[in-house]
């Protein structure tokens, strides 16, 4: 009897490990639940708020990390801005435009923009969206690709078109986003 239970224990105790290994041994690629529950239908988000990017003062929010003095193309700065809900600085804090934007072109000025905006209020508080794309800061509005997102905006696609409320001599800026954003 004792060398039944044996056999049967050693048995189950194979299947058991033969049917793990199955599993895990050289799948490159497999459908699981979460792979599963990511193929719900795709919406889109309009998303509206304001960036401040000051570079004056005693706390600036933006500071020159390279350049050189002989020219501002390179000149580029890392950006912990403040998003808002309204255009004054003073309005309701949304989240921050945290990254880096740079004077990519010689001929006229453009930005190489790499930036997440993180939310930190409402529904999306704890989500992001990546923005890596041209900012032709003349232009009185820029078209810029969102090329991915965190939290609620996993997976995310879409554009983000700015335009410049206010600039003064100082560099410091508001910029107005319309963000349109595709996620699960």
């Amino acid at each position: 009897m004792a060398s039944q239970v044996t056999c049967t224990l050693f048995s189950l105790q194979f299947i058991l490990f033969s049917y793990f290994f199955t599993i895990t041994s050289g799948a490159f690629c497999e459908e699981g639940a979460e792979v599963i529950a990511i193929k719900r239908a795709e919406k889109t988000t309009h998303l509206h708020f304001y960036f401040h990017d000051i570079v004056s003062g005693e706390n600036p929010s933006a500071i020159r990390i390279a350049g050189s003095d002989k020219s501002s193309f390179g000149d580029t700065m890392m950006a912990d801005d403040l998003l808002t809900e309204g255009p004054e600085i003073s309005s309701k804090p949304v989240g921050k435009a945290q990254g880096l934007y740079a004077l990519a072109a010689q001929n006229d000025i453009s930005l190489l923009m790499v930036m997440n905006y993180a939310f930190t209020e409402g529904e999306y508080n704890g989500s992001s969206i990546s923005i890596l794309g041209r900012n032709q800061i003349l232009n009185d509005v820029r078209e810029m690709p969102i090329v991915g997102g965190s939290g609620l905006f996993r997976l995310a696609h879409g554009y983000a078109l700015a335009h410049t409320v206010w600039f003064d001599e100082q560099g410091d800026a508001t910029v107005e986003y319309n963000v349109y954003v595709s996620h699960y």
